[in-house]
């Protein structure tokens, strides 16, 4: 295996466009069939999603396993180890406080002048579809990252879809990290059809509101062609990390947390970027100890994109890797720098960003209690993560006094006119006429 080794300075324009977009490219080229499948889903409703289904996941998948039922949730706590159940639980109490922390007072109001007041009126959203992935593994973090907020800002229906098994059940895992969420509204549909289910509505399952949750590029493609039809949220697409390291690291820490994200598929992107080339060459020897101990299967993904969307990148400075860390903008951050704390004022751009070697990736992707679904393909340069916010929405709230109205009718008026809105201004001085002003 050759691990991918880049000098920022010696990168041609065409390479480091192909860095910079990571996995792009295969999302527009699944385009077409996105819309295909999005057709067929909107026209054939059910029938379309199960056919689906029999052809990727599961051969003899039926109608009547879409939802997923009561049996199906007593069974998967049966199913999941004790131990594996508390740890989903403590995950989500940490998860559970940090964003009851996030929410804000529900109404609020200030005095822009005597008599005008203006303020919001925050509520949640009516309905949200989450999309809990599934691929070769089980996700019952994604389960915690996208209920937990969606449950603590009152979220009146909550929806999840995920694909299913080769048996066609839902993954007992994330069964039991719904039900802790208190969530019970679970359809086992996944890739480009659940999205479109979702967008539309089949006979099964229902519309909503709002779509949210990371996959694929097969996902990721469907959701770009479904914007405008249904609120399909931040872009989360295939999973992306850089380790940002200073020449004090131990190199064995970096490498070792450079596997995280590449370990999730063929798609992610993992970059360790330095200006240590003594750094850059340890790592680079440590790598292949490593990733031999992985299982076959995860050690293949590494390696494709070790070869591909990541590897080691050698810039001249820190202040250059610092800015290539604002240009790339990541999904994740791990900064493993001497002070990790002066490092942080000077990042602008990524989706989270971890301090300091005792902060790995995996605690913040299970219980650090931050929220792990990030914006990627550099949308972190003006998306958030997901929080309480991507659940509940804003509404302007006004109310003038006579005072008030007074103080604005001559200004409100006066700008009608000025911008050619006559119905504007005769709302306002026959207003007038009426109430004597």
């Amino acid at each position: 295996m050759a691990i991918q080794f880049m000098e920022l300075g010696k990168l041609h324009k065409d390479q480091l466009t192909r860095l910079m977009r990571r996995a792009e490219k295969d999302i527009r080229d699944l385009l077409p069939l996105a819309q295909e499948v999005i057709d067929r889903v909107r026209i054939q409703g059910d029938a379309a999603v199960v056919d689906y289904a029999r052809r990727f996941d599961a051969k003899h998948f039926e109608t009547r396993g879409l939802r997923t039922t009561a049996e199906d949730f007593a069974a998967a706590r049966k199913s999941v180890k004790q131990d594996v159940i508390d740890a989903i639980q403590q995950a989500h109490n940490n998860i559970d406080k940090f964003h009851h922390e996030q929410m804000p007072e529900p109404m609020w109001f200030t005095e822009v002048q005597p008599g005008i007041m203006a303020g919001e009126k925050v509520s949640p959203v009516a309905s949200v579809g989450l999309y809990v992935p599934r691929g070769k593994g089980a996700f019952p973090s994604v389960m915690l990252m996208l209920a937990t907020p969606a449950k603590v800002a009152g979220v009146p229906r909550i929806v999840v879809v995920t694909p299913p098994t080769p048996e066609g059940k839902a993954d007992a895992a994330s069964l039991v990290a719904a039900e802790i969420c208190g969530i019970n509204e679970v359809y086992v549909v996944g890739g480009m059809q659940a999205i479109a289910a979702l967008a539309y509505g089949t006979e099964t399952i229902p519309r909503v509101d709002k779509i949210i949750g990371p996959g694929s590029s097969y996902v990721s493609a469907a959701k770009r062609l479904l914007y405008g039809t249904v609120d399909v949220s931040l872009p989360a697409g295939p999973s992306e990390a850089i380790i940002l390291c200073d020449e004090h690291v131990d190199p064995r820490l970096a490498a070792l947390d450079l596997l995280v994200e590449a370990e999730h598929g063929p798609e992610s992107a993992a970059i360790l970027v330095t200006h240590s080339k003594e750094i850059a060459e340890k790592v680079l020897d440590i790598l292949p100890g490593y990733i031999a101990e992985l299982p076959e299967w995860r050690r293949k993904f590494v390696e494709n994109v070790l070869s591909n969307y990541g590897g080691v990148l050698l810039t001249n400075s820190l202040e250059e890797s610092i800015q290539f860390v604002n240009d790339y903008a990541p999904e994740h951050l791990e900064v493993l720098t001497q002070d990790p704390f002066i490092t942080l004022n000077k990042i602008r751009n990524a989706g989270e960003i971890l301090l300091g070697h005792l902060t790995p990736i995996p605690t913040a992707n299970y219980c650090l209690g931050l929220n792990a679904i990030l914006p990627t393909g550099g949308f972190a340069r003006s998306f958030s993560s997901v929080s309480v916010w991507e659940f509940l929405k804003r509404t302007g709230v006004g109310y003038l006094s006579r005072e008030g109205y007074e103080r604005l009718q001559g200004i409100t008026a006066k700008l009608a006119d000025y911008e050619d809105f006559p119905a504007h201004a005769m709302a306002i001085r026959k207003r007038n006429e009426i109430l004597g002003i």
